[in-house]
């Protein structure tokens, strides 16, 4: 193959599995090439996303060495997409009776929930994250995709046991929107002990979702690394749970009923 052709064929492969750990070897037998030229490809790819601002190709030392693709987005570039959700969240028609937004068309928009994802991949690509949890239904799509990003397995958490799950975990939690008493479950074999636990979830209103994820985390004998949420409701101001980081904040202006979505610019 041409040198044109196997840094082609670098990207596609690097890109379709992010934060993976690919050996030079692999590379070698692959390509059928000296690692030394191996390696030229690689720096080949890695100015190319670099300029490119596509993302970033790390090498590892290492006896047989090493490299990966961690998804980077510039932050002006962030900040444009987060806007352009802001409008599309804040488009007329949205408002639900009982106080909630129809959003299923954004969360189940495959362009969206990528690039969703990566920013949350992002944001918590340094805490080690080993698993993405995530309570059924809304947020599984956000979650599966900054898993894909994180490459590690998602843990769906549920409203009701499922006997096809095996022996499960379960916790009583408080509803941090309407104060009703819930419990979750989450198969005991979901999470291995001593794990870090990244929290993405859709919406966090009062916080009380967020909590019992971060109590059931706690029972696997686990660490919550990070909570990320779509959407902050501003209110009510007192949230459950302490830190959280949120892409977009919506405020209901009780005046004219209408919403304000703003971006979160800390991305």
């Amino acid at each position: 193959m041409k040198r044109n052709e196997r840094v082609g064929a670098l990207v596609k492969i690097l890109c379709d599995s992010p934060n993976r750990i690919f050996t030079l070897s692999s590379f070698t037998e692959l390509f059928d090439s000296a690692k030394s030229t191996i390696s030229e490809d690689l720096l080949v790819v890695k100015q190319l996303m670099d300029q490119m601002g596509l993302g970033k190709v790390i090498t590892l030392p290492g006896a047989s060495g090493g490299v990966k693709y961690i998804p980077n987005t510039a932050k002006n570039e962030k900040i444009r997409f987060l806007e352009e959700l802001c409008g599309r969240i804040g488009e007329s028609g949205r408002a639900i009776p009982g106080g909630y937004l129809y959003l299923a068309d954004l969360f189940n928009h495959p362009e969206y929930v990528s690039r969703i994802g990566a920013i949350f991949a992002e944001r918590f690509i340094e805490e080690q994250i080993h698993y993405v949890m995530t309570v059924e239904t809304r947020g599984i799509p956000i979650a599966m995709m900054t898993a894909f990003y994180l490459n590690v397995p998602l843990v769906i958490v549920r409203n009701e046991n499922k006997p096809t799950e095996g022996p499960t975990l379960s916790i009583n939690y408080i509803s941090g929107s309407k104060g009703d008493l819930k419990t979750m479950y989450a198969p005991k074999r979901a999470v291995k002990p001593h794990s870090n636990v990244l929290i993405i979830d859709g919406f966090i209103r009062g916080g009380g979702t967020a909590k019992g994820l971060e109590d059931l985390v706690r029972e696997f004998d686990s660490t919550v690394k990070g909570v990320g949420v779509l959407v902050e409701f501003q209110e009510p101001v007192q949230k459950l749970v302490r830190l959280y980081y949120p892409l977009v904040r919506l405020s209901e202006e009780t005046a004219t009923g209408s919403i304000k979505v703003t971006p979160n610019l800390d991305v």
